[in-house]
């Protein structure tokens, strides 16, 4: 034996030991927890030991250094694995009593990784896919942000660790498709290829060639035996070489080094009982208790962490010296350059000057255009949809494989996928993602929203042809239950504007947000401005407003949303003139907003009167507004093929709709005559 192949003999002896440091700890803490997934942990090892020793670069004394590599476990049941890793190389915030508490209330250790809730998450995951689909969005924003500021400021790789749920669940195809395409080639995803799932072996369920599969969507793509050192740190120098981004399919066995269960589905998601756990310890010869750590193997892991202070040290000297410093500080802090406020303001007093009647999504594009020239943070994109949801401008260039340059995506008939590498742009850091498809298709990126808004990411979601205002494309593509699903995820502002003011004001909002996503649902056909009353305050950021008050006591309250603001408009006119009822029209462009004002505010908005709820989408969600002597006047189900015109009046949300209710609740005589 050769020196060169005694030094690989040690460094792979070494590695075992610490592969077998994070068997160990996940198997005592599914144990302890009674709860979890051991076999992914055990299973991948090996390989994700050699990736921390030999090549990943981050340092856990400054987990959100920016030039850090990401590590993404997309896999995320497998939890254990990267809480151990953790521990074994310093996170502060990840001491052994945290792995000893894994699962249970309070924990830094949750089921599964959590974005904010540990350190040096990069993005949560569980749902499997999503993680793969935002690592691909953080690959992006590496490429761009290499395209402003250079490698010397910014050059990191996104390693992802997939299962083979990741790969079958269809997000996995979208972002595949989409980083091939773009050759993403800092982008290196390991496959745990154990060829398991939780029912049994995956030829059950599938006989996909995923290399093939890989390689004809523009990745390098090899096969390794997983638990070879050697060969996985080949393969992994053979990805960081590549102009594409790279599979690496591991060849493993769930639950390696079990005693009598390596191999079986059953390790996967429950603990291996005692009495494997203790024959797991002879046959591994790892003869410590549960929750240890042997010194020597402790510090061969700490090793990661001095390897990546190293590194982010020499970057913090690249970065002083840097010409570029206070602009490269400034975006990644996403620090909006220029007064992108007082720039929407004068907008909006031009636009009130002109009474200009455009679709919102129209007045989203006009808004942008300044939005844009006033900031080089916001990244835009659409879904195939571009010219319908109108997110492009004149500054927005598009993105292409080789030149990330650009500031908007052509995401392709993604939705999911686009979704997802939204999220990925906004944890990366240095962006403000926005993306459009119609409304109807949040189903599509539904999960991934969901994830926005559970991360607390500042993505906006620009979603046109908001209701049964689209038309001619019949119900399939009309919302109805839309609003209501998005309305009830937490932590999502939900914006729907009733003209070219409100559209302004609704944008500065969500660009102001920190920590919660935005949607902005937008109607496809033109919208009268409704309001006429001069300042400068942004009254959308109140969730609900008086648009028209009533010239004396209120007989009734008319509430709406986006296109159906102008039918109460009219309808509260013609209560007046016609009848002689007195009616306030309530603009909502936020359900959220206005919840988070106090009492007082809402009951003077609200008032004390019957009310009208007008929205073209679905009542649930209303009542609370109404209260209890009310009505609604929507949708009762789904929509069908017309002009628009048509539909509105077919299925009654029109102005002599709601004078017809407004009678039914007062019995048609003014309050003022009643008395």
């Amino acid at each position: 034996m050769n020196v060169s192949q005694k030094i690989e003999t040690h460094a792979a002896a070494s590695e075992r030991s610490m592969a077998d440091a994070i068997r160990f700890l996940a198997m005592d803490a599914v144990q302890k927890a009674n709860s979890g997934h051991p076999g992914m942990p055990m299973g991948m090892a090996d390989a994700v030991t050699v990736l921390f020793k030999r090549f990943i670069k981050i340092d856990p004394s400054l987990p959100d250094w920016p030039d850090r590599d990401r590590f993404v476990l997309s896999a995320g049941h497998g939890s254990m694995l990267l809480y151990s890793i953790h521990h074994l190389i310093g996170f502060a915030d990840m001491p052994m009593a945290e792995l000893s508490a894994f699962r249970q209330f309070g924990s830094k250790t949750a089921g599964h990784p959590e974005y904010g809730h540990a350190l040096g998450v990069e993005t949560t995951t569980g749902p499997l896919g999503q993680g793969i689909a935002t690592a691909v969005g953080m690959a992006i924003a590496e490429q761009m942000m290499a395209a402003r500021f250079g490698s010397s400021l910014c050059n990191h790789f996104t390693y992802v660790v997939a299962g083979d749920g990741c790969l079958q669940e269809g997000i996995s195809h979208e972002a595949i498709d989409l980083a091939g395409h773009l050759k993403l080639r800092k982008l290196v995803v390991l496959w745990d290829d154990n060829r398991i799932s939780i029912d049994g072996s995956t030829d059950l369920s599938t006989s996909m060639d995923q290399l093939v599969r890989f390689r004809g969507a523009g990745w390098n793509a090899q096969r390794v035996d997983g638990h070879d050192p050697q060969a996985v740190a080949k393969a992994i120098e053979r990805a960081r070489r590549s102009r594409k981004p790279s599979l690496i399919a591991c060849r493993t066995r769930i639950g390696k080094g079990a005693a009598s269960m390596e191999g079986s589905h059953k390790t996967h998601g429950a603990a291996l009982g005692d009495n494997e756990i203790a024959a797991t310890r002879e046959k591994l010869g790892w003869s410590h208790p549960p929750f240890f750590v042997p010194p020597e193997i402790k510090s061969a892991w700490e090793n990661v962490a001095v390897r990546g202070r190293v590194a982010r040290e020499a970057w913090e000297i690249r970065l002083d010296a840097s010409r570029s410093k206070k602009r490269y500080e400034q975006t990644v802090g996403r620090q909006l350059d220029g007064d992108v406020a007082d720039l929407l303001a004068k907008f909006r007093a031009a636009h009130r000057k002109r009474a200009s009647k455009v679709a919102t999504r129209q007045a989203s594009q006009m808004a942008l255009e300044v939005i844009n020239a006033a900031t080089a943070l916001t990244v835009g994109g659409s879904a195939d949809l571009t010219g319908s949801n109108l997110t492009m401008t004149s500054q927005t260039q598009p993105i292409a494989p080789g030149n990330f340059k650009g500031r908007y995506l052509h995401y392709g008939i993604r939705e999911h996928g686009m979704a997802a590498a939204m999220n990925g742009i906004a944890l990366h850091g240095g962006f403000i993602p926005y993306g459009g498809t119609f409304l109807v298709f949040s189903d599509y990126a539904r999960g991934a929203m969901r994830l926005s808004a559970l991360m607390g990411l500042p993505v906006v979601y620009v979603l046109t042809h908001d209701s049964i205002g689209l038309g001619e494309d019949g119900p399939t593509h009309q919302p109805v239950e839309h609003l209501a699903m998005l309305r009830a995820t937490p932590n999502l502002n939900v914006f729907r504007p009733a003209d070219i003011i409100e559209t302004a004001e609704c944008w500065e909002i969500a660009l102001g947000e920190k920590n919660t996503p935005s949607v902005l649902a937008l109607s496809r056909q033109a919208l009268p401005m409704l309001r006429h009353t001069d300042g400068d305050q942004n009254l959308s950021a109140l969730g609900a407003y008086v648009l028209k008050e009533a010239r004396g006591p209120r007989d009734i309250t008319l509430l709406a949303t986006g296109s159906e603001v102008e039918i109460a408009v009219a309808a509260a006119e013609r209560l007046q003139t016609d009848v002689g009822l007195e009616a306030a029209v309530v603009s909502m462009p936020c359900w959220e907003k206005f919840e988070a004002q106090d009492a007082a505010y809402q009951k003077q908005v609200l008032g004390d009167a019957p009310r009208i709820a007008v929205e073209a989408a679905g009542r649930l969600g209303w009542d609370r507004w109404m209260g209890p002597h009310s009505a609604f006047v929507g949708m009762q189900g789904f929509g069908a093929s017309a002009p628009a015109g048509d539909l509105y009046r077919h299925f009654g949300i029109t102005a002599d709709h709601v004078v017809a209710e407004a009678l039914k609740l007062v019995g048609g005589i003014p309050r003022r005559r009643r008395s």
